[in-house]
This record gives structure tokens, sequence and C-alpha cells, in this order.
């Protein structure tokens, strides 16, 4: 358990099994640096509630009647892009880890991970940080439809960028390795991204480790 700095880290559960809802928010009561912000059983009410609730990260059930988990996740990003989107799921098929992080989700884990583990992962996702359970990494990775070998043209500086993404650095901290501005490293990012065609950091990563594109 974590003591308390600052406000607690607002966390909004969706999912459309109650007890699974209960189940986390009973899970949140055990740490001081985060509270429950709001319950919500579908994809619809989440994007409703993030108007009134203002979480800071949402934990997002991927398989749910009406608006599933990847479309209210992308509308999420877009209408409240400083909310956070971790989607927690039974399910673990490439296609739908490759779909959640397209649609903006800072990390992806399955609902068998531990409290601390959620927990830190909570927390990661506050800090801009993602985090990718092995299972789904090896799913999008057995998925991938890019071929063996690519060439990418990602200059000096954006190489040394994706090295320190790799290693788990956020812009800040990727700013201050480089002594450059965390608004040069941002910019770095957009770029590595669009040339790697990807959609998100966590992507870029699991590209950058397969394809070997940094040492």
């Amino acid at each position: 358990m974590t003591a308390p700095c600052g406000d607690p880290i607002r966390v909004m559960v969706v999912d459309d099994h109650a007890m699974v809802r209960r189940g986390l928010a009973t899970f949140l009561k055990a740490f001081g640096d985060m509270t429950l912000a709001a319950e919500a059983d579908s994809g619809e009410t989440a994007v409703r509630l993030c108007a009134e609730a203002a979480p800071d990260v949402v934990l997002m059930d991927m398989v749910m009647p009406g608006m599933n988990g990847p479309e209210a996740i992308r509308i999420i990003r877009q209408k409240f892009p400083h909310v956070q989107v971790i989607a927690l799921t039974s399910f673990k098929q490439g296609d739908l880890v490759r779909e959640a992080l397209q649609a903006g989700a800072i990390g992806y884990l399955l609902k068998d991970i531990s409290a601390e583990e959620l927990a830190g992962a909570i927390r990661a996702a506050h800090k801009g940080r993602a985090t990718l359970s092995p299972e789904a990494t090896q799913s999008l990775v057995e998925t991938s439809h890019r071929p063996g070998d690519i060439t990418v043209d990602l200059t000096d500086r954006e190489r040394a960028v994706l090295a320190l993404m790799v290693e788990g650095l956020n812009n800040t901290q990727i700013a201050a390795r480089l002594v450059v501005s965390p608004s040069t490293v941002k910019s770095h990012v957009s770029s590595i991204l669009a040339k790697l065609g990807v959609a998100s950091r966590t992507e870029a990563v699991s590209l950058a480790l397969r394809q070997h594109l940094v040492t």
C-alpha cells in the first residue's frame, strides 16, 4: 500500500458485471493513493460519466453489450485526452489487444492480475506510462501482420528516443536524459509513431523489440 501524496488518483471502473465492479471498488479502498470516481456498466455510461466524475484513470472491460470497450476508449480519448484508459479484460486475443491500443488505451491487462500489479499499472497510467501484460504482448506479436524485416528511416535522435521508450521512460524522463525540452521529445515521439505506422507508444515499443530497431 502506498501512502497518499497529494490528491488520490480518481479511478472509474467500467464492466457490465456488477460483481466485477464491486470487487474492483473494494480493491481501490486498500490503496490510500487511489479512490473510486465512478462505476459504469456500459461503454455509453462510461463516456457520459467521464464528464461528470472527472476520473484520472479508467479501467475498461473490452467485451460489453452495446458500445464495446475499444469504441468507448476511442471516444473517451478524443473527448477527454487527459483521461488515461487501461483495458482490463479476460480476453487476450491479439486483434483485441491491437484494437484497444489503437483506440488509445495506455495499458492492456488481464483480470487475473494481482492487486499490487494492478495498482502499479494505475499509478503508471496516471503518469503517462504504458503497461502491457505478458500474455497481451505475446498475442500482439503472434497476430502481427507486419513483414519479418522492415526498414524504418529514423534519425539518430529518434532512435535514441525510441531506445529510451523501450526502457519505459516517459517524455519528461527522456528529456532529462537527452538534455532537451519535453516538447522536443514529444515531437520526436510523434514522428516515431508516424514512421513506424503505429498508434501508441506501446505499439512502437513492441515493434521496436520485434524488429530489433534499437540496441
